[in-house]
């Protein structure tokens, strides 16, 4: 079985890869356990100071995959509750990781795309990317990852952006605070060497407790978001087996407009 994820060591710094560029490095059940343990695996290995999260090819996330979807689709309220509490354990453990991160934004972000940059400590995208939060248009909402999202641009922009679905660019996705720079590709990996070379010169210790003060301070502790993570893995089940929600993924897959679009 191929690997969705690609480690690649340079030094002290862990290149995590989503390596799924045939399909635009979409989520879907594999790829979002496989994450998951390796997001683990490098938070307990002393010899990592930093992690660079990034994706193959030229999209860094398209969302989910459509196989997964269409699975899902026709999944019990149950399973699909099981299946958002797994992508919540992988956005919760990005986020609350002691070791940091880097999006390496080498492209376009989606749906859960979008949680994971807003989910590292640094964001770095290239300057054609392009980020969306298009769950309503599915007849569904950015529930698992809305904590993060809410706390990368605020309460205005979300609002904003998650009723509209709209597509928006990488300079707006900087004005809002999702991503830190904007760089053209060619720039991109100096951009993040520079990154992780001031990650270099902190304490590890220290940084794990910085990064943890940070989030204490806005309120963003790991107790209670295991109690949101609960509620929100609740409500997409919830929606995903309603009529609307079962309408906008069935049309999505049918590639033909929902019915609630005149």
């Amino acid at each position: 079985m191929t690997s969705s994820v690609r480690i690649d060591r340079r030094g002290a710094i862990a290149d995590l890869v989503i390596d799924r560029g045939a399909v635009h490095n979409a989520f879907d059940d594999v790829l979002i356990a496989e994450l998951t343990a390796a997001l683990k695996q490098l938070d307990g290995d002393e010899r990592v100071r930093a992690i660079v999260l990034s994706g193959a090819g030229s999209t860094f996330s398209a969302g989910a995959d459509l196989n997964w979807m269409r699975r899902m689709a026709s999944a019990s309220a149950d399973e699909n509750r099981d299946d958002a509490l797994k992508l919540a354990e992988l956005m919760r453990t990005l986020h609350y990781l002691g070791k940091p991160t880097v999006a390496r934004v080498n492209g376009s972000a989606y749906g859960g795309g979008v949680g994971l940059v807003a989910c590292c400590d640094h964001a770095i995208a290239v300057s054609d990317a392009k980020f969306s939060l298009s769950e309503v248009k599915l007849g569904l909402v950015p529930a698992v990852i809305s904590p993060y999202v809410v706390g990368a641009i605020g309460l205005r922009h979300a609002r904003r952006l998650f009723v509209s679905g709209e597509v928006f660019d990488a300079d707006y996705a900087l004005r809002i605070d999702l991503v830190h720079d904007v760089v053209p590709a060619a720039e991109l990996d100096a951009a993040v060497d520079r990154a992780v070379h001031f990650l270099g010169k902190g304490g590890p210790i220290a940084q794990r407790e910085a990064k943890q003060l940070a989030l204490r301070q806005s309120g963003m502790t790991l107790e209670s978001q295991l109690g949101r993570d609960t509620e929100n893995a609740d409500l997409i089940a919830r929606l995903r087996v309603s009529a609307e929600g079962q309408e906008g993924l069935t049309s999505f897959l049918d590639k033909r407009p929902p019915r609630w679009v005149g």
